[in-house]
């Protein structure tokens, strides 16, 4: 670990939570996040280092790990990874049931930011051929304008290989029904918006996974479809896919539980750096924030740091609100 030292002011340490007094002379401990190409993942990430480097004083590093390596990371607490930036329930429930719940070894915040998912269609298909339900994709006439290979079935983005959700998207296509009309599609996200932005600039009908926060909403104007209601009562059930059977086994009749978005974090940090764990317990974020950045990062091609900087210095007052100002 780095042992840079660095020396803060009166002003700046004292507002830190009260901590301090007067002049302060802390040892640089260094924090890894982990890194994710998405725009909205960036814009979080940027902020966190700057605050956690620019007021703090915490060395930062930076690297990409798929959710299982950064979770493992955590339990260890090593400093191989300490931080998730932006972590997503329920799809990573299954890493915060044994991380959090059972070996209580990784914290999260309190303070979410909450987004959806489901299945999104343009909206002006939604609105020249009335499709506002995901069982509107059904229906033939529907379902021939989604069918871009000729096969008779129209297609359905679910997501890429690895997500959780599109292994939940497989299991709902099934289990409403149309799989008899519709093929689902993974593939990159890359692939999926190339192909959405053919669509759109044609007109023509597209169906795919959609979640907030993300670039898509605003790029080509989408509507979410209505699902059955998520009453809690046993219509969502998605068996991990590490199991036996895991497709015959779950079952999915109903939306998702609204997404939950936060911080989590190594409890080693609470001794190596107990000022970086108060600072992301007070983080909170709102997805139309969130949603923004990833839109003006994603399509807009906005640096995400500079993005950052810009909404930190106009909202400077929300900024000292988490360090107890």
């Amino acid at each position: 670990m780095s042992e840079k030292t660095r020396t803060f002011s009166k002003p700046i340490m004292a507002s830190v939570f009260g901590l301090f007094m007067g002049a302060t002379t802390v040892s640089a401990e260094t924090i890894t996040l982990n890194d994710n190409p998405y725009p909205s993942f960036q814009a979080i990430k940027h902020m966190l280092v700057i605050l956690l480097e620019e007021r703090l004083g915490y060395e930062v590093e930076t690297k990409p790990g798929e959710n299982s390596a950064v979770w493992a990371g955590m339990d260890a607490g090593e400093g191989d990874f300490d931080v998730h930036v932006d972590t997503w329930l329920p799809n990573q429930g299954a890493f915060y049931a044994r991380y959090v719940e059972e070996a209580g070894t990784v914290d999260y915040s309190r303070k979410p930011y909450h987004g959806s998912g489901g299945f999104c269609v343009p909206r002006y298909f939604y609105e020249e051929q009335n499709v506002t339900s995901v069982f509107d994709l059904a229906r033939p006439e529907i379902a021939a304008q989604l069918d871009k290979d000729g096969d008779g079935k129209g297609e359905i983005w679910i997501g890429r290989n690895g997500w959780v959700s599109t292994n939940e998207n497989m299991v709902k296509v099934r289990d409403y029904g149309l799989s008899e009309s519709l093929q689902w599609v993974r593939a990159e996200v890359g692939v999926n918006q190339a192909a959405m932005a053919d669509a759109v600039k044609k007109r023509e009908g597209y169906a795919t996974f959609c979640a907030k926060p993300d670039s898509v909403w605003e790029a080509y104007d989408l509507v979410q479809l209505e699902e059955p209601e998520n009453d809690g009562r046993g219509c969502w059930n998605l068996v991990a896919q590490s199991e036996d059977d895991w497709f015959e086994r779950s079952k999915i009749t109903c939306a998702s539980a609204p997404l939950t978005m936060q911080m989590a974090w190594s409890k080693s940090l609470e001794e190596r750096a107990p000022l970086a764990v108060e600072l992301m317990a007070n983080i909170e974020l709102d997805i139309e924030t969130v949603n923004t950045w990833s839109y003006q990062i994603g399509h807009e091609g906005k640096d995400p740091e500079a993005l950052v900087r810009e909404w930190m210095t106009q909202n400077a007052e929300r900024i000292d609100s988490w360090f107890g100002i």
